[in-house]
């Protein structure tokens, strides 16, 4: 661990900015890391290309003159949005976390390139579940979601709900490489040492995947965290899975992403889709 990492969260001031604040600041006091608040401004460019050639010089002149200005002005507005948004989330961080401390950045342009920009720093990323563009949707779990975790190769945490410190959590396992690194991940990780933990892989009744959950639990167990194996059957992986996260009151979820068996492929309807747009759980996503 290097002292430039941090737990980077991403804001953008929609309903979700809050617990993606808190799930971060969380996360960042599980590692004794700094919390870097990210708000990137995708500020829209004028038409002024639109501009038809038929109309006079000096009009024209004019016109892009008036756009120039508008610009100017929208560019402003955008930043003073952009700097009370950070100076707030850092106040509510600091308010409500003692002793995480926060960095602020703030960029121009696309998410994922801004994300990207601190790679060697990102220990881990966090994200809402909808963002500003999808506030009125009830199952959109956000377009930038799939971008962000199709590039990233640290843990990102999807959350929506208001913060609740989790007290257990489970693994979605299925025998896969993907889960199996999920399961590693965890186990050299102490965000989620001291938690009831449970690893639950639904089907898969053969030999080779009752091994890998045997060795994955052992693997949990010998790096010192409290965990339990459930084999389960159920007609459907994500109906199991979400069944078994309420029945037994699952506070956070890990699932491993773009694993290759027949129940995850992930994204564009596929399992871990389901899984974050139907939990209002929190999700860590590992690729």
């Amino acid at each position: 661990m290097t002292t430039s990492q941090h737990i980077l969260a991403c804001i953008d001031g929609s309903a979700v900015t809050e617990s993606v604040c808190d799930y971060a600041a969380w996360y960042a006091s599980k590692l004794s890391l700094p919390v870097g608040l990210l708000h990137v401004s995708d500020i829209p460019v004028s038409t002024r290309r639109d501009l038809s050639g038929a109309i006079g010089i000096n009009s024209r002149q004019f016109l892009l003159e008036e756009l120039t200005e508008l610009d100017e002005q929208r560019a402003k507005v955008v930043n003073s949005y952009s700097d009370a948004l950070v100076q707030d989330a850092k106040s509510h961080i600091q308010g409500s976390f003692d002793g995480v401390s926060v960095r602020i950045y703030q960029r121009h342009g696309k998410l994922l390139p801004a994300i990207e920009h601190f790679k060697t720093e990102n220990r881990a990323v966090v994200m809402g579940r909808r963002g500003e563009d999808h506030k009125n949707s009830r199952i959109n779990i956000g377009s930038q979601i799939e971008t962000v975790a199709r590039a990233s190769d640290v843990p990102v945490l999807i959350c929506s709900e208001k913060f609740k410190e989790p007290s257990s959590y489970m693994i979605a396992f299925d025998g896969s490489k993907t889960a199996i690194k999920a399961a590693w991940m965890v186990a050299r990780s102490p965000v989620l040492k001291g938690l009831q933990g449970h690893i639950v892989m639904i089907g898969n009744h053969n030999d080779t995947a009752k091994q890998s959950l045997s060795a994955a639990a052992a693997q949990l167990e010998d790096a010192g965290f409290a965990v339990e194996a459930h084999h389960l059957s159920a007609a459907d992986a994500v109906d199991g899975l979400l069944k078994f996260q309420v029945d037994n009151h699952i506070d956070i979820m890990v699932v491993g992403a773009y694993g290759h068996s027949k129940w995850q492929q992930l994204f564009l309807g596929s399992t871990t889709t389901e899984i974050i747009a139907s939990t209002l759980s929190p999700v860590i996503l590992v690729r």
